[in-house]
């Protein structure tokens, strides 16, 4: 079987998996009264949505850390290498991330400020040890390339840079795809759409275990969106975007081609840009707003876009965006 077909093969037994494991999962988190808090200031129609459960990340990440547990089982036990080794770390920072944002999902619902979550200096904290830690194993284990640009022909090193640049990348893009969470199918999708990107990178570069991890996510993502598009019966919640937005990055990391991730991933990019620009504008002109509400799609249905069409044109053009980042790494410098 070529690897295509095998990268393939897997998102679609991820999906099967994920989909008939939605239905039970769902019916466990009303059991446990696991529901979304909604922002009293966000737009009117979102209080509907008041209870509907979150944290349902796990749902994705579950999926995906059992295939790729039980196919390296099968590569031990047999002949048969379908996902390499390496794919754990990938896993095992897609798992630290799921538990910080379930943490944090938890004390939004169960805490003692509900709505609120953990406190942001504890919750950063976490996320840049868990950062050092993967740029630590991607540097001195894995000898992940340090970077790629397009139209350069050669590995630019950037020594003992590399840590610090990829605690940031890591923190910077789980933090992203959180923001960019808050309407049905959202994340999801533009989740989704970035990693088939960066499958096809990894793919080009003869990386045929992490083009196989890759369509794994994308498989167990479509699965989720099975249940997270309008009118969505679950929520990834921090426990699924924080998980996504952090394994993209390392990803991203172990292709070398992660200078590409802001045009990919350009929608939490601009979500994340737009998040900064409020806060730095209400402040500097001591109250006035620059967008009508951030993250920036919430902007867009303040002024008359609906949801689904927010969510449509969001993904048109991160779908777009990943198409431009793919071409860009088939740039070959002479």
């Amino acid at each position: 079987m070529s690897s295509t077909a095998a990268a393939l093969s897997l998102g679609g037994i991820t999906f099967v998996l994920t989909v008939i494991w939605g239905g039970p999962m769902i019916q466990i988190l009303r059991m446990l009264k696991i529901g979304k808090q909604i922002r009293i200031e966000g737009p009117q129609r979102h209080i509907a949505k008041l209870g509907t459960p979150t944290m349902g990340g796990w749902l994705f990440v579950s999926s995906v850390v059992l295939i790729t547990v039980i196919l390296n089982l099968v590569s031990i036990l047999s002949e048969l290498t379908v996902i390499g080794r390496s794919i754990i770390f990938p896993v095992l920072i897609m798992i630290a991330f799921a538990a910080l944002g379930a943490l944090d999902d938890w004390q939004g619902i169960r805490g003692r400020a509900q709505g609120q979550g953990m406190r942001a200096r504890w919750k950063f904290l976490w996320q840049v040890l868990i950062a050092l830690s993967a740029g630590l194993v991607l540097k001195y284990v894995l000898q992940a390339p340090d970077l790629y640009l397009p139209n350069y022909p050669e590995e630019i090193e950037l020594g003992i840079w590399y840590v610090p640049i990829a605690m940031f990348v890591i923190v910077a893009s789980s933090n992203a795809v959180n923001l960019t969470d808050g309407l049905d199918g959202l994340a999801g999708l533009i989740a989704a759409t970035a990693f088939a990107a960066y499958g096809a990178i990894a793919a080009m570069q003869g990386q045929i275990f992490l083009v196989r991890f890759c369509f794994t996510v994308v498989g167990a993502l479509f699965a989720f969106l099975w249940y997270n598009v309008y009118p969505a019966e679950l929520f990834m919640g921090d426990t699924g975007s924080l998980a996504l937005g952090a394994t993209l990055a390392v990803v991203a990391l172990m292709t070398g081609q992660w200078a590409l991730l802001p045009v990919i991933a350009i929608i939490p990019v601009s979500v994340t840009v737009s998040d900064i620009l409020q806060i730095a504008y209400f402040r500097l002109t001591k109250g006035k707003r620059l967008f009508k509400m951030a993250p920036l799609q919430h902007h867009f249905e303040l002024i008359g876009w609906s949801e689904t069409q927010v969510v449509q044109r969001f993904w048109l053009v991160g779908l777009l965006a990943a198409m431009v980042g793919v071409a860009l790494a088939m740039l070959k410098g002479s």
